[in-house]
């Protein structure tokens, strides 16, 4: 009978964690995407929803790809953004036609949060009354002004392509990462650059924000877009999410903003005082050196992370790489076609070879940042393999056959111990290239060192990305002496007696 109740309640608590509301929110790389994809993860779990948040999944294109593939359920965007850059429709469309267009391609909007945060251009106090600056207009009038935008804001549909056309405007920006050009405006070395409307270091730095005297920027009302089958499979989560309805004003994000970049406080902590009702400020944080940063309690999960990308990236290389090598010395009429193609892979930028992984592999995450990593790495592998086994001299390979080897044989006993070394080096080169690269997997969510310098690129934090880059060097100097020491044991071996 006993067994039988601790059946019974090990089935009951089996379904009952199975009947758990699940839900993924993702959120894009600046600090206001941060806290409001914390805010509603936290809400979601007072639903008693089990609640992951997917932090900082790179540009719109990206966490776009990542919701549309159900990797994410819903994430913070803004109306414009909707409209204009994944819809590609007029400013101030109807939002019955909004709701049609995303229905297409099973989204849906809603819940919007109290707050409108838009684009705009912004220059600092001193160059605009040197120049008598106050509209985006006057722009026109001094070609010589540097101006540096976002990346993003550089290619968006309600971006710079379409301002530049609106006001005529002659100058040609450069790109800078949002993260460092408050600095870089303050610092003199460039004039003019983009800003959210609700970013704190407005104030902070005292910068001019241009007034949009034509009218070209669209409402960039805050508002979720998630799946449109959320509130049926989450209907808890769901009702408790849309209680964030209007209560987040202008005033309250730019402070919760400020918290974040200006008090150094965590994105979760911010988001904890809002969901919880914290009243008044919290006290300021310390400001932490990058040596606090670096041995900081997530060090030892994201060295398990970074390590088990590059490792299982790798390993898939060589196991592709060595065979495509190895074709590649065998087959003269295939040598050129092999290493064009590795080498094509080589030039496809990471951001969009992750892009496109997330709709052919449906999801975010270590998934399709193994596969990308896995291709990165294949180049110095297949190269070095072909190379190592066409050094093989062609009276060992010959011996081999008379001495009644098959050509597998051979192949296994003479080329690769003789052509070990020169492919040892090639994997040696691919997995030191590998520990850089893997940073870059955090922007889709696969963790590793990458979170803390996505987090320091959106905060302008110098310790927090040095507290993602020092661990990464010294792993791929750690990477470097440990295949330094197998190619030398190889050679030994290989020059041993019998």
């Amino acid at each position: 009978m006993r067994r039988l109740l601790l059946l019974l309640a090990a089935c009951l608590a089996a379904g009952a964690a199975s009947a758990q509301e699940r839900i993924t929110v993702g959120s894009k790389r600046f600090t206001e995407s941060y806290i409001l994809g914390d805010i509603l993860a936290q809400t979601a779990r007072q639903a008693g929803a089990h609640a992951e948040h997917k932090p900082g999944l790179g540009s719109t294109a990206v966490v776009l790809e990542a919701l549309k593939a159900g990797a994410i359920d819903v994430y913070p965007e803004y109306l414009g953004t909707i409209e204009q850059e994944i819809l590609k429709l007029p400013a101030g469309s109807p939002p019955d036609t909004v709701q049609r267009e995303l229905g297409k391609l099973g989204l849906a909007m809603g819940v919007p949060l109290g707050f409108s945060n838009g684009y705009a251009l912004a220059t600092t106090s001193r160059r605009a009354n040197e120049l008598k600056l106050r509209t985006l207009g006057d722009l026109r009038s001094h070609p010589e002004l540097r101006i540096a935008l976002s990346q993003e804001f550089i290619g968006r549909a309600d971006g710079w392509p379409g301002l530049a056309r609106r006001y005529s405007l002659p100058q040609r920006p450069t790109g800078i990462d949002h993260g460092v050009s408050y600095d870089a405006l303050a610092a003199g070395r460039i004039d003019v650059t983009d800003i959210y409307t609700t970013d704190s270091k407005i104030a902070e730095l005292g910068l001019v924000v241009l007034q949009d005297d034509a009218g070209y920027f669209p409402s960039y009302e805050a508002v979720l877009l998630y799946r449109a089958d959320l509130p049926q499979r989450a209907p808890k989560a769901w009702a408790r999410l849309r209680t964030l309805e209007g209560r987040i004003d202008t005033a309250k994000m730019i402070r919760m903003n400020g918290e974040a970049e200006l008090r150094g406080r965590p994105f979760a902590a911010v988001a904890k005082d809002f969901v919880e009702g914290a009243g008044g400020a919290a006290p300021a944080a310390a400001k932490s050196s990058w040596r606090d940063r670096l041995f900081g309690d997530d060090l030892g999960r994201l060295t398990r992370e970074h390590v088990s990308l590059v490792a299982i990236s790798v390993g898939i290389a060589v196991l592709v790489g060595v065979p495509l090598g190895a074709l590649a010395a065998a087959r003269r009429r295939l040598n050129q076609g092999i290493f064009a193609i590795v080498g094509l892979l080589q030039t496809i930028p990471s951001l969009a070879l992750l892009a496109a992984l997330i709709p052919l592999l449906g999801r975010i995450g270590t998934v399709p940042a193994i596969v990308a990593l896995s291709l990165y790495a294949l180049l110095p592998i297949v190269r070095n393999t072909a190379t190592g086994l066409d050094e093989v001299p062609a009276g060992l390979k010959q011996a081999g056959l008379a001495l009644g080897m098959t050509p597998a044989q051979r192949w296994r006993y003479v080329d690769l111990p003789l052509a070990l070394p020169v492919i040892l080096a090639g994997i040696k080169t691919a997995a030191v290239l590998t520990v850089g690269t893997a940073t870059i997997a955090a922007f889709i969510g696969a963790g590793g060192y990458g979170e803390r310098i996505a987090q320091g690129l959106a905060l302008n934090d110098g310790a927090m990305l040095l507290a993602g880059a020092i661990p990464s060097a010294a792993l791929a100097l750690v990477t470097q002496v440990v295949f330094e020491l197998l190619e030398r044991w190889v050679v030994r071996r290989g020059r041993a007696p019998a």
